[in-house]
């Protein structure tokens, strides 16, 4: 008898753990998951002015202009005028439609050897919009916009070196009159922390030089949302790394060579899969819907990378190492320029830039060829770009155009 007992008991514990063992988990990833890292805010990442769009979208460590403010508003502690006035306008998707648009007014004012204060606005409008209901409605139309604010103060650390910090605020007005009556517009700040450094003009074999280096953290703040139970969206924080060197040939000849590489500060979206939680049947360890018993499916769950679902402080430090894909991609996530800008005299410039994106990061490759003329106390600067990815540019082949004035010029010497 107590041998059957024992028999017994163990023919139980066999069973379980045989039924243990054919219990499986499996995560099926999702096909054609995107790798693109995605923020509100974009147009924020737009180039607004069009000396910059010339040297393919960059400007942390090039010289000083009166658009200085989008990319390193540090660089006006260098300025040789006392202050100056930015007008730019680019139009977007000018190919499709002719109301969308971005404006920027800039104004900056050297205060004195050490100081210096900018203050800027950008608007974006996304056109005119008409809503239908049904085909005899009448149109409801709408504008949605975007818009920042900024003001920044730049403080001359040394000879060589300058940085500056700017506040921004942020407000995003795309909700439509009519539909989802609890979304409003998105309001936010932000903070850009940027450096300086412009070296000494050096003497070499032909030519003189000077060194440039630039950095910025720009759009550094909380996470937004449209609505109350809406998805809350990321600024497009982003770290700009750049330097460049001047050849000064003579009194009226010089080239400037900068590169610059550009990341987002953002997490990276993780890969998503299926999990799947079953009795493997057939032992080969892949649910099959013929063979073998489903136990529960869950949908959305993380195959790779790491939860995006953080603050904005935890995600600029997570968007360093979280990427599915691991170091590669993690690569892939820096842009990269180079650019040359050719001068003659002051009175006449010539630029040429090549910008390059990841193609599973957005695919964005570009050549931009732009011109600067100055007469007085004007600067005009025109760009043009060039595709070069299969991927079209929203700004292909078009003319961008940016007007500043020089108020107070030779103020001071630095060049």
């Amino acid at each position: 008898m107590k041998n059957h007992i024992l028999l017994f008991l163990a023919f139980v514990l066999l069973l379980n753990t045989q039924s243990f063992a054919q219990e499986t988990t499996q995560i099926v990833p999702n096909e054609n998951d995107s790798r693109v890292i995605t923020t509100g805010i974009p147009f924020l990442l737009i180039t607004s002015d069009a000396r910059a769009a010339g040297l393919a979208d960059m400007g942390v460590a090039t010289s000083v202009d009166a658009f200085s403010q989008q990319w390193n508003s540090s660089k006006y502690a260098f300025s040789e005028t006392q202050s100056g006035i930015g007008v730019s306008y680019t139009p977007y998707l000018s190919k499709l439609v002719n109301d969308i648009f971005l404006g920027s007014l800039t104004y900056y004012n050297r205060l004195d050897e050490r100081s210096a204060f900018a203050a800027s606005l950008r608007y974006f409008s996304l056109g005119e919009i008409e809503f239908v209901n049904g085909p005899d409605d009448t149109p409801r139309q709408q504008k949605p916009n975007e818009l920042s604010l900024d003001a920044s103060y730049a403080l001359r650390l040394s000879d060589q070196f300058a940085m500056s910090v700017a506040m921004r605020y942020l407000r995003s007005d795309l909700r439509i009159q009519g539909i989802g009556g609890d979304i409003s517009a998105a309001n936010t700040f932000g903070v850009d922390i940027s450096g300086y450094y412009q070296g000494e003009e050096e003497a070499y074999n032909s030519y003189n030089g000077r060194w440039r280096g630039g950095f910025a953290i720009q759009n550094i703040g909380p996470k937004f949302k449209y609505d109350e139970g809406g998805q809350e969206n990321f600024q497009p924080t982003t770290l700009r790394l750049g330097g460049g060197f001047d050849f000064i040939f003579d009194d009226y000849n010089k080239i400037a060579v900068t590169a610059e590489v550009t990341k987002l500060l953002v997490p990276t979206p993780p890969k998503y899969g299926t999990e799947y939680v079953f009795e493997d049947l057939n032992g080969n360890g892949t649910y099959e819907e013929e063979d073998d018993n489903l136990i529960s499916e869950t949908e959305n769950v993380i195959y790779q990378g790491k939860s995006n679902d953080v603050s904005f402080l935890s995600g600029m430090f997570q968007s360093f190492g979280d990427a599915p894909g691991g170091f590669s991609e993690e690569l892939n996530e820096f842009t990269w320029a180079l650019s040359a800008e050719y001068q003659y005299q002051d009175s006449f410039a010539f630029r040429a830039g090549y910008f390059n994106e990841a193609e599973d990061k957005g695919a964005r490759k570009f050549l931009a060829l732009g011109a600067g003329f100055k007469a007085s106390i004007i600067n005009i600067d025109l760009s043009y770009l060039f595709s070069a990815s299969k991927v079209q540019s929203p700004l292909e082949g078009t003319l961008r155009f940016s007007l500043s004035f020089n108020i107070g010029e030779g103020a001071y010497v630095e060049y």
